[in-house]
């Protein structure tokens, strides 16, 4: 195949909005290898590792572990790369990853990981763990415990400790199993925390200011209050950037993002405004129950297409993405997002949840899914959003019934 038909940067905004980035082309078949390379050398040595989620309630979480094992790494490598790229004098050119032969090593090392990706990632932690070294996980809740029993005991088996932070919403039973393994498991309220928070309250260590701001501004993002700016400057630059980019300056700064980092946020954001447009768009209002939900199409921001939606007056939005997940966001009116989701193959949380419809078998699916602008993702999230609402109303007749 021609690499040109899939490098995106090169498409008008109109097409680019409506297919995936290169990398969803890429098989994962071809970057196994490499990925278990990258665990087992990230994890060589370590007296810490961190399986997280890559977002910046995740990456926060390695920035307060580091500086609890005084691990953290120096800014100045990375914000110096950073303006070589700015200037156009970076013989790498643009890169959201560090490069392969120069990244700085710390003693707690980073897993970046996902919902989708998490069974895979504590595998390799079950393979390459060198036996006593401490083992985090932060920022996710498994779909269930049976898929990751095996792998997790290892770890437990060869780990000095194992300690798990997240705010998500957790099954009784899939919390016990875990603890049952001697797990250090702490789940915050979903509504009131971010896992950054949870981290910062479950570390025995004297954090100073710059930490416990950086945690508020983080849940202002994560739980959708939307009450401090700087929080969509952490979001946006996680998003944008390496996680060890991330860590490491926000461990140094904190939420106030030195200039150089800001420049490149600015950066980014002309296109980002652009995709947001054509999302916002495309939106089409339904009603069901009581609600009213806007569900679009396209690469964008959602949590951006979600406040436009919301102040068109919706009580609810649905962006399916190119890849073929879709992220459904609520407001004080709607706040059974991870219900929804749930029926749809995901999870999430009352007010912000994702997910990714069971409907592509092969690659016509998604020729499909493209050309019609998600057509069947979005058929099959509104029926999800049906059988919520018929499920309000019950709970309503049974209230009103007592």
């Amino acid at each position: 195949m021609d690499d040109e038909l899939i490098e995106s940067d090169t498409l008008p905004l109109e097409r680019k909005s409506r297919l995936p980035g290169t990398g969803f082309f890429y098989p994962d078949s071809l970057d196994e290898d490499r990925s278990e390379e990258r665990a087992r050398e990230a994890m060589e040595g370590a007296e810490a590792v961190v399986i997280t989620d890559s977002d910046a309630d995740g990456l926060g979480c390695i920035a307060l572990i580091r500086e609890a094992y005084d691990a953290a790494l120096d800014p100045t490598p990375f914000e110096e790369r950073r303006r070589a790229k700015l200037d156009g004098t970076d013989e790498e050119g643009e890169d959201e990853e560090d490069r392969e032969d120069d990244r700085p090593e710390s003693s707690v090392a980073l897993l970046p990981s996902g919902p989708h990706s998490f069974e895979e990632d504590l595998g390799y932690v079950a393979e390459f763990l060198e036996e006593g070294t401490d083992v985090f996980v932060c920022d996710i809740c498994p779909d269930a415990f049976e898929y990751i029993a095996e792998d997790l005991g290892a770890v437990v088996d060869r780990a000095g400790t194992v300690r798990w932070f997240d705010h998500h919403q957790w099954d009784e039973e899939l919390a016990a199993s875990v603890r049952d393994l001697g797990i250090d498991l702490v789940v915050g309220e979903s509504d009131e925390e971010c896992s950054t928070d949870v981290t910062l309250r479950s570390l025995d260590y004297d954090f100073g200011d710059r930490f416990h701001e950086l945690a508020v501004v983080t849940r202002d993002h994560d739980l959708w209050l939307k009450e401090d700016e700087r929080s969509d400057d952490l979001a946006d630059f996680a998003y944008w950037t390496g996680g060890e980019e991330y860590a490491a300056i926000v461990g140094a700064h904190g939420v106030d993002l030195p200039p150089v980092a800001m420049e490149y946020v600015e950066e980014r954001r002309v296109e980002k405004r652009l995709l947001i447009e054509k999302a916002v768009d495309r939106a089409v209002e339904h009603e069901v129950g009581d609600w009213s939900v806007g569900v679009t199409y396209g690469r964008c921001s959602q949590n951006e297409v979600a406040d436009a939606l919301r102040e068109q007056g919706m009580d609810a939005a649905v962006v399916v993405k190119p890849s073929g997940s879709a992220s459904i966001r609520g407001s004080d009116d709607f706040e059974r997002c991870h219900e929804v989701a749930g029926r749809v193959n995901g999870g999430g949380h009352p007010k912000a949840a994702g997910c990714k419809p069971d409907v592509y078998d092969d690659m016509l699916d998604y020729g499909h899914h493209w050309t019609t602008e998600g057509a069947t993702a979005k058929r099959v999230i509104l029926r999800a959003f049906e059988s919520v609402a018929d499920e309000a109303a019950a709970e309503n007749a049974a209230d009103a019934a007592e």
